[in-house]
């Protein structure tokens, strides 16, 4: 019995680590469709959307088998937890994947807007911290997590000039008001992908640490 709960944990790490890995790849494909207003990726992007579904239901049905079978105690039991929990908000980074994906049509034919307004840079920071999440699944090394909530920061810094740029350019030229809202619909799907990254670092640190991490000032420097 002890052997075949071994074998379900690992189970669970493995899917979860696949799980993490087609996220990235979701973000990392959606992320180029945005900058370079690829309609055919961004479909890509939705039809993906099926294997994350399934694998989040696998999951999900592993954990509830080991509650059922066993009663997992200690750093089993947080793991599960931890698991359910990452599951839970890499699955809501595969929707808002698909959601961004969606809008790209209505942005495809404003390419300079997008190159003006520098959502290049805020895609490689959206890349980058879901990639830093990945690694992070992978090594468990929570001196990562200080990176990714600077990220975050970084992302939230970022898209408030976005926005505060295309106010301005909606005052200036009506014909953008189209483009601008379908924008704003993405920039918001963004913040929440980086959002979605700090959850799933602060459920590294319960799994590894069995610290529960609420605020980002945690992780500030003392001497700051």
């Amino acid at each position: 019995m002890e052997r075949h709960f071994e074998l379900e944990l690992q189970k669970l790490q493995r899917r979860v680590l696949k799980m993490g890995g087609l996220v990235a790849l979701q973000i990392k494909n959606v992320m180029t469709a945005l900058v370079n207003c690829d309609t055919e990726l961004a479909e890509e992007v939705i039809e993906a959307d099926n294997q994350l579904d399934e694998l989040d239901v696998k999951i999900d049905k592993l954990c509830q088998r080991i509650f059922a079978l066993t009663q997992p105690v200690a750093t089993d039991l947080r793991l599960i937890m931890a698991a359910l929990k990452m599951n839970n908000d890499l699955e809501r980074m595969g929707d808002l994947a698909v959601s961004i994906a969606k809008k790209i049509e209505g942005i495809s034919d404003f390419k300079p807007i997008i190159a003006e307004l520098k959502i290049d840079e805020l895609a490689k920071d959206t890349e980058m911290i879901v990639s830093d999440v990945i690694q992070l699944l992978n090594s468990r090394q929570t001196v990562l997590v200080k990176d990714i909530y600077d990220n975050a920061n970084s992302i939230k810094d970022k898209i408030q000039v976005i926005s505060a740029t295309m106010i301005e350019q909606m005052m200036q030229k009506s014909d953008v008001i189209v483009v601008a809202t379908n924008l704003a619909i993405i920039l918001t799907h963004i913040e929440r992908l980086a959002g979605y990254s700090t959850n799933i670092a602060e459920s590294i640190v319960f799994l590894v640490e069995g610290r529960v991490v609420k605020h980002a000032h945690l992780f500030d420097d003392p001497k700051q």
